[in-house]
């Protein structure tokens, strides 16, 4: 207790030096906190929204992720109902699934021929409840952009394009004003009527329908079978989503998996090209597919399927990560070195001032290791203070910043998302920092605090 109240004492001496010190720490953490919970909130972020769109695992064909982009129908699982089955029925596994949907995706050729224009398209065959079922997903409780499939209750020949899509289709009236520019009259003359082989093969796969209401955005859509042949299916655009990332609006579409199965498949027996499982927690992810490995292997010898997580499932997460370590661990390093001078500098500049001080507790009986232990009271206090009011500090900011609205356009995507940074909901980055600053802080005093143990009593006593 002496210890302490003298160290206090001490501090209020100078109060200036003392103050502009806690400052500096202040600062310091505050910034560090502040990155570090921007940091945070855009991986948590973009590991929801990975996890939301691909699930945590996959089962694929093996040699699908490396080689089956072009050629995804070589790489159908068969069976997936049954694999999909098998895996709920698992007791290890029950109580960790969230949700699993199979999904088929495929490349074609969609065609707005009334307007004249065409483009190639990304599509993928899905199951809409499941898939609306996986945006729920948010374990850490991000800000969610997951747009709804809004294929749910909707007719089997209904999809949904990104709008880059659209605007390439000129399907105008599913777009704001701005967004899509009317193909012009020549070209709807010069290419009103649909090709004569399309044609053909949109009357044999639609002969059945009912009379297409002039309302309806219909575009035919070309893609091969798995055999090699041509199918083209007439469909109906119900929705343009924005799907953020620029490269992929341009090429999105989404249908409901039994037309995408009749598209590719025909009359045979349907495949998909993955399983997308989704976990309740994220740390699950490695025993699950440890288990269901097992589980291919027991039950599916037949088939070769491999199981992949989501880091691997998506480069751009693994190098996102990798970026934002590295830039918070240079902006940690650079503030800690500045705290450690201005600390070191403060109780450096002490010692010299109390010299005499020393020498007169060491000759009434203190030891050397009651001075050392003195300053290094005196850098505790300063580095509990500066590190509570930084904390505090950088709460009140995050506060201010995520409820500021303000937002930004990351490289490559199509819209603007808000900047937002989590400091109260990172538990480990708030206690880490304060602690880390504390230790720095004992750290930069040491050597001041050693210097002043070795003083020798005369020394000190006659020292101007």
């Amino acid at each position: 207790m002496n210890t302490l109240m003298l160290a206090i004492r001490n501090l209020l001496r100078n109060r200036r030096r003392s103050l502009t010190t806690i400052l500096t720490m202040v600062v310091g953490l505050t910034a560090i906190l502040l990155f570090g919970g921007y940091r945070s909130n855009i991986l948590y972020g973009s590991l929801t929204g990975f996890v939301q769109y691909t699930g945590h695992l996959q089962i694929q064909h093996k040699g699908y992720f490396i080689d089956g982009g072009d050629n995804p129908t070589a790489y159908g699982i068969r069976d997936y109902q049954q694999i999909i089955q098998t895996l709920k029925d698992d007791p290890a596994l029950k109580d960790q699934l969230f949700l699993m949907t199979p999904n088929l995706r495929l490349g074609g050729l969609a065609g707005n021929f009334s307007a004249g224009v065409s483009r190639s398209v990304l599509a993928e065959g899905l199951v809409p409840a499941e898939r609306n079922g996986m945006m729920q997903w948010n374990q850490y409780g991000v800000k969610s952009y997951a747009l709804p499939i809004p294929l749910e209750g909707k007719g089997n020949d209904a999809v949904v394009v990104g709008t880059g899509v659209a605007r390439k289709l000129k399907l105008c009236s599913l777009l704001s004003e701005n967004d899509c520019i009317p193909a012009v009259s020549k070209a709807k003359q010069d290419a009103g009527q649909v090709p004569d082989d399309i044609a053909a093969l949109s009357m044999a796969e639609g002969e059945q329908k009912p009379v297409i209401p002039a309302s309806e955005n219909r575009i035919e859509v070309l893609a091969a079978t798995a055999g090699g042949a041509p199918n083209v299916a007439s469909l109906n655009v119900i929705k343009a989503n924005n799907m953020g990332i620029k490269a992929l609006d341009d090429v999105y579409m989404a249908m409901h998996l039994e037309q995408a199965q009749r598209l590719i498949y025909g009359n045979q027996p349907g495949q998909v090209t993955a399983i997308m499982i989704q976990l309740q927690k994220t740390e699950q992810v490695a025993a699950a597919q440890a288990r269901i490995t097992e589980l291919l292997k027991q039950k599916f010898p037949q088939q070769e399927l491999d199981v992949l997580d989501y880091d691997t499932l998506n480069p751009m997460y693994r190098q996102t990560n990798q970026f934002m370590d590295s830039m918070f661990s240079f902006i940690a390093m650079l503030i800690a070195v500045i705290v450690l001078f201005t600390i070191g500098n403060t109780m450096g500049t002490a010692v010299v001032e109390r010299t005499n001080e020393i020498g007169t507790l060491r000759a009434i009986g203190l030891r050397r290791s009651g001075i050392r232990r003195l300053f290094l009271c005196e850098a505790l206090l300063l580095g509990v203070i500066g590190s509570v009011l930084g904390a505090v500090s950088a709460l009140i900011l995050a506060y201010m910043i995520n409820h500021s609205g303000w937002t930004w356009n990351p490289p490559g995507y199509s819209y603007a998302y808000l900047i937002l940074v989590r400091v109260g909901q990172d538990i480990p980055l708030l206690a880490g920092s304060v602690l880390s600053m504390i230790a720095v802080t004992l750290l930069s005093a040491w050597l001041p605090a050693n210097r002043a143990a070795k003083f020798e009593i005369v020394d000190a006593l006659r020292h101007v």
